[in-house]
């Protein structure tokens, strides 16, 4: 069987960035637990549309073409065209909310939607978009869910984003040549480390 959940009103606060004058919103989440939940899977609750920023502003950049994800300096114009860089970010009821909201990513691409994920290649974690769409229900564990969590208590309109499958491994960036690739990144603890941070 599957718990009816009741359909909660959702306040958001309208937040303004930047000079190209795009409205983007902070969410308050309310989260409902029902006393018995016989569904252990995740159902898709909502999506927002976003552009994902790191601690220098730069812009997430996907580029199946060239396999590669890296954070960039984005201009006006093209973040108008906007290829690969507007995501979709799907979030996931959950009966956990200790853990962070399960989200996945999505993004398009010319005509095309790509879903991120993470794959152990020679023994370390590689982050990857693959073609195809992100399911409504997830059984389970599942290699493209993250849970979103504040980025420090102190700093609530960041989020840090730790992968689903390996406690303690984070989104983040690292230098490569000029690129600021994202990676998964092990987080000491008691450590904040900017890399990790993300805007929404």
């Amino acid at each position: 069987g599957r718990v009816k959940m009741s359909a909660e009103e959702i306040p958001v606060c309208a937040v303004e960035l930047g000079k190209n004058f795009c409205l983007y919103f902070d969410d308050l989440f309310f989260i409902i637990i029902p006393a018995e939940l016989e569904c252990d899977s995740l159902c898709k609750e909502k999506t927002l549309h976003r552009v994902l920023r790191n601690v220098n502003s730069q812009l997430l950049v996907v580029r199946p073409d060239l396999n590669v994800a890296a954070f960039e300096d984005v201009t006006d114009q093209e973040m108008q065209s906007g290829k690969g860089m507007h995501f979709s970010i799907h979030c996931y009821k959950t009966t956990t909310p200790l853990a962070g909201m399960p989200v996945a990513f999505s993004v398009q691409v010319e005509d095309k939607s790509y879903y991120m994920c993470c794959e152990r290649e020679c023994g370390e974690m590689i982050v990857r978009f693959k073609e195809g769409e992100v399911p409504k229900e997830i059984p389970g564990e599942s290699n493209f869910i993250f849970f979103k969590k504040t980025f420090t208590s102190s700093c609530s309109k960041a989020f840090k984003f730790e992968y689903s499958m390996e406690r303690g491994m984070f989104l983040a960036f690292e230098e490569e040549g000029y690129l600021r690739k994202l990676t998964l990144k092990k987080l000491s603890e008691d450590e904040v480390d900017e890399t990790m941070k993300i805007s929404l």
